[in-house]
């Protein structure tokens, strides 16, 4: 009703108490590609869908290495993504400059919402049109936060953002409590390639289409103990997938196919509370 009056700025509250800007820029995310991430008690896991704009092009990088201990998803404007990380990669050198020491996560991901809050209240700025899943490694273990354009940050266990994420959600919230328990032995814990498929499985219910998760369009990056930055790609990639598919992983696309129309006409009317103000 108030859209065309109150959606020209993003310093203009309107008569509901939103601001119109900061939620378009939300939505931009949701139509980025998928995203998924997940941590176990020893690594943290980031999966992303590439694109391509034609048969012509190469697909996009979706994962990009900040530290090495530090890997971000992306979902939302490339571009917008390609700076917040470059500024990243300063904070981590500036840091290990002045202290010597790797930056912790936490503290990077709160400044980076801060940076993403100045942007909706200032006039000359809009918002960051992109969201991000950051997997980190520290003395207190792997973490995976997501942001978000309204300057708002999370903790997860496991999350997925991006167009037909509700599809990788659904199946992360069915595995995600046995990815965490601590009080396992050391031989029954999951294991680096178990939390690997676990998001290949997430992601290949995210394919739109007739499409499937292949070696051009899938990427996996990983940080841990003992672990720096890996990004799987390509033929690296190809013997995870070759195990998905005697799974039978992309033959069930079409069941969370189903599953996601019906998810996201339950959650339609959860919009408005996306952003908290």
């Amino acid at each position: 009703m108030f859209r065309n009056q109150y959606d020209t700025d993003v310093t203009v509250w309107s008569p509901e108490g939103r601001l119109l800007q900061v939620e378009y820029a939300m939505e931009s995310v949701k139509q980025g590609s998928a995203c998924v991430g997940l941590r176990s008690s020893n690594y943290a896991v980031i999966g992303a869908l590439k694109r391509s704009v034609s048969e012509l092009s190469a697909h996009q990088k979706k994962i990009l290495e900040i530290d090495d201990h530090i890997a971000v998803g992306i979902a939302g404007l490339t571009a917008d993504a390609r700076t917040l990380a470059k500024w990243m990669r300063n904070e981590c050198l500036n840091h290990k400059y002045v202290y010597g020491t790797p930056m912790i996560g936490g503290k990077l991901v709160t400044d980076l919402a801060d940076r993403h809050q100045r942007t909706t209240q200032t006039y000359v700025r809009r918002p960051y049109g992109v969201g991000l899943l950051v997997a980190t490694y520290d003395k207190t273990g792997p973490h995976l936060y997501q942001t978000c354009p309204s300057g708002n940050i999370y903790e997860y266990y496991a999350s997925a953002i991006g167009a037909r994420s509700q599809s990788g959600r659904t199946y992360l919230e069915k595995v995600y409590e046995g990815l965490n328990d601590k009080s396992a032995t050391a031989e029954n814990k999951v294991s680096k390639d178990d939390l690997i498929m676990h998001a290949l499985r997430a992601l290949a219910g995210c394919v739109s289409g007739d499409g499937e998760l292949t070696k051009e369009n899938g990427s996996i990056a990983i940080v841990g103990k003992d672990q720096k930055y890996v990004l799987l790609e390509g033929e690296e990639l190809k013997p995870y997938l070759d195990r998905l598919e005697l799974e039978g992983g992309n033959d069930k696309k079409d069941e969370s196919d189903a599953e996601q129309e019906e998810e996201e006409s339950e959650s339609s009317g959860d919009d408005d509370e996306a952003m908290d103000v």
